[in-house]
């Protein structure tokens, strides 16, 4: 869960807290909701989204891990002002469908994550039917679809360059 505070738009600089020493980087595939919907069947969850984003899952892992060790939710960890950068929308039909979607993140130049929805563990249309179970899912509302490999610290000083089929969307500095 992301609150309100947490979305960081327009290529904003992304602050370290001063309450963690060890923030890493979770580039996603975000997908945004277009209509009310609740117990969605995963072949009926398509219909629930017409676009999708690159965003960044700030995470201070030494509050994460703290959070563990003590059996509490992670939400301090995750959900912290600022901690999700948020690009521009793009219409999937104009990007060809999900499926052929292709994003990586560069820090500094160089790359550190990239991925293809066929690489997820679990797709978007089975995230959506899951989390419907739960809640409702209403229009707007945001879920970060999970990252790829390649997870590491962001310092102070960091470029981050996220790509969405080749389009950067993302190109923000680390303070």
């Amino acid at each position: 869960m992301k609150p309100d505070s947490a979305l960081l738009l327009k290529n904003k600089t992304f602050f370290i807290p001063d309450f963690s020493n060890d923030v890493h980087h979770e580039l996603e595939l975000v997908i945004r909701i277009n209509r009310l919907g609740k117990h969605i069947p995963a072949e009926f969850a398509p219909r629930y989204y017409s676009e999708v984003s690159l965003g960044i899952d700030f995470t201070a892992r030494d509050l994460q891990q703290e959070c563990k060790e003590k059996g509490l939710p992670w939400e301090k960890a995750k959900a912290f002002d600022g901690s999700a950068p948020l690009a521009e929308w793009r219409k999937l039909e104009a990007l060809g469908g999900f499926e052929n979607l292709e994003y990586k993140l560069l820090v500094n130049g160089k790359e550190r994550q990239s991925g293809k929805p066929s690489e997820m563990l679990f797709h978007v249309n089975d995230l959506i039917a899951h989390v419907s179970k739960y809640m409702t899912l209403k229009i707007g509302d945001l879920i970060y679809t999970g990252t790829p490999a390649g997870v590491s610290r962001v310092v102070e000083g960091d470029q981050l360059e996220a790509f969405l089929n080749g389009e950067k969307l993302i190109d923000m500095r680390v303070k």
